[in-house]
């Protein structure tokens, strides 16, 4: 399968460069760009690419209210937020508005073409450092966890926790012994139980609830 790339930014430069370094791979392409989020919204629902590179800070309509929008019209929609270090406060809100995952516009090209592949195949994309930083940093008041995490059996509790530490599958059966099948079994029915999209939701969950933090 090919997967159908929109980016998203306000520099033609930045949407051109990320155009010839996703246009090289085989299995990527790049069917639209947009340079606002008016923009994105509308080439969205006109070209349905697999996933979003987006932008946060943006002339006129921004990254984070695209995101909104576009996840409102489709909620399939795969959304990776292009963000420097700078801009903590837009990423954990745009982890709350449904997106999937962010890179650092500074990250090596490797690194965004392995997280375009990650996303595109229904993963979520999140640096387990910023991650933890980011989100414990906007979720001081703690909310009443919802009713559905009682329903979770203990492995499931013990794999969300790892989840919300920002281990990857793999690394979660290492540290419980368990096979990848095993463990996105688990996944699989954790994210049913509490009704979430994707890894993305569940660390947000788990941050604003303080799941894991006694």
């Amino acid at each position: 399968m090919t997967i159908r790339v929109l980016v998203v930014d306000d520099q033609a430069m930045v949407r051109a460069g990320f155009a010839m370094l996703l246009g090289d791979e085989p299995d990527i392409e790049v069917v639209a760009d947009a340079s606002d989020g008016l923009e994105a919204v509308s080439e969205a629902a006109r070209v349905h690419p697999h996933v979003i590179l987006m932008d946060i800070r943006m002339p006129g309509l921004d990254g984070l209210e695209a995101t909104r929008r576009i996840l409102a019209a489709d909620p399939t929609s795969r959304i990776l937020i292009l963000t420097t270090f700078d801009l903590d406060e837009y990423v954990y809100r745009a982890l709350q508005a449904g997106a999937s995952g962010f890179v650092l516009k500074d990250d090596p090209p490797e690194q965004l073409i392995a997280a375009v592949r990650t996303v595109a195949g229904g993963d979520a994309l999140l640096s387990p450092s910023v991650t933890r930083r980011v989100i414990a940093q906007f979720t001081r008041a703690h909310q009443q966890p919802p009713p559905s995490v009682e329903t979770l059996t203990a492995r499931e509790l013990e794999v969300f926790r790892l989840i919300s530490k920002g281990y990857s599958n793999a690394e979660i059966g290492r540290e419980l012994f368990i096979s990848d099948t095993t463990v996105k079994t688990h996944v699989t029915r954790l994210l049913q139980k509490l009704d979430l999209r994707d890894r993305a939701q569940a660390i947000v969950l788990a941050y604003q609830t303080g799941l894991f933090e006694a």
